[in-house]
C-alpha cells in the first residue's frame, strides 16, 4: 500500500476540500477540477486522473445531492429512471475511454468543456430569458437526457452533470439548483459503474483518490449552501468560467505530457 509523508496527506486533504467545495457548489462533484491537477502535478495519464478522480466524485456527488434534495426536493421517480437509463449508456463509453489514448483523450475531454463554457455563457446573458413553461420540453423526453449524460460520464468519468444540467435547465424548464441536483442524482450510479471499469483496468490511484474524498466531504454541504445563495445568472457564468479553466489546464497538461 502506497505511504504518503505528513505533508502530502495533508496537501491532499486540503485539495479534496477546495475541489468538494467547488463541486457542491455547482453540482459537479469536484471530479471536473480535480482531473486537471492529477495529471499535471502528479503526471498520471488521462484515463488515471479519471479514474482516481472518480474516488472523490462518487461520495461528493452523493452527499451533495442529499443536500439538493433536503432544500428543494427532487422527483425521486424521474430521478431512479434517469439514472437507470444513464447506465445504459455509461458501461460502452467507460470501456472505450480506458482503452482510447491518452492524449486523444484529453483533448476531447478540453473541448467538449470550452463548448459547454460557451453554452453557459450564451445562456447567461442578460437578454436570455427563462423557458417559457408553455415551451418546455415534455416529461417524456427525460430518458434522452439520461443516455446522453450515461455516455459522458463513463467516457470523461464526470461529464453526467455537465450534460444534464444545461439541458434541464435550457430544454425543461428547470432552475438551476433544482437541475444540478436532478444531475448529480444521475451522477451516482454512472459513477460507480465507471469506477469499477477504471479499477478493474487498474487506472485508480485508490491511496490518493481517498484522501480527496475525505476532505472533499468536509465541504461539499458549504458549497451547496452558497449555490442557493447566488442568483442563477451568476451562477451559469461562475460554472462557465470554471469550465474554461478546466479546459485550459488539461491542454496545458497536454504540451507538458
Amino acid at each position: 500500500m502506497t505511504s504518503f509523508a505528513p505533508t502530502a496527506i495533508l496537501l491532499f486533504l486540503v485539495m479534496g476540500a477546495g475541489l468538494g467545495w467547488v463541486g457542491g457548489l455547482l453540482g459537479i462533484g469536484g471530479g471536473i477540477i480535480a482531473i486537471p491537477i492529477l495529471a499535471m502535478l502528479f503526471d498520471m495519464s488521462q484515463q488515471m486522473a479519471q479514474g482516481t478522480a472518480l474516488v472523490m466524485v462518487t461520495p461528493n456527488v452523493l452527499l451533495a445531492f442529499w443536500r439538493y434534495h433536503q432544500r428543494n426536493p427532487l422527483p425521486r421517480r424521474s430521478i431512479a429512471w434517469l439514472g437507470t437509463v444513464a447506465l445504459v449508456a455509461t458501461w460502452p463509453a467507460a470501456r472505450l475511454a480506458v482503452r482510447l489514448d491518452s492524449r486523444l483523450l484529453m483533448i476531447c475531454f478540453a473541448l467538449f468543456l470550452i463548448g459547454l463554457s460557451l453554452y453557459f455563457f450564451w445562456g447567461s446573458r442578460p437578454a436570455a430569458r427563462p423557458v417559457d413553461p408553455q415551451a418546455a420540453w415534455s416529461e417524456r423526453w427525460l430518458p434522452g437526457v439520461g443516455l446522453l449524460s450515461g455516455f459522458f460520464s463513463g467516457l470523461f468519468s464526470v461529464g453526467a452533470g455537465l450534460v444534464a444540467a444545461p439541458i434541464l435547465v435550457r430544454c425543461f424548464g428547470k432552475r438551476q439548483a433544482v437541475a444540478q441536483g436532478i444531475a448529480l442524482a444521475v451522477v451516482v450510479p454512472g459513477a460507480l459503474l465507471s469506477l469499477a471499469i477504471y479499477g478493474e483496468a487498474r487506472l485508480v490511484d485508490w491511496p490518493i483518490g481517498l484522501l480527496l474524498a475525505v476532505g472533499g466531504m468536509s465541504t461539499v454541504s458549504s458549497g451547496v449552501a452558497w449555490a442557493h445563495r447566488l442568483p442563477e445568472r451568476r451562477l451559469r457564468r461562475i460554472f462557465a468560467a470554471m469550465l474554461l479553466l478546466t479546459a485550459g489546464l488539461m491542454i496545458r497538461a497536454g504540451h507538458l505530457g
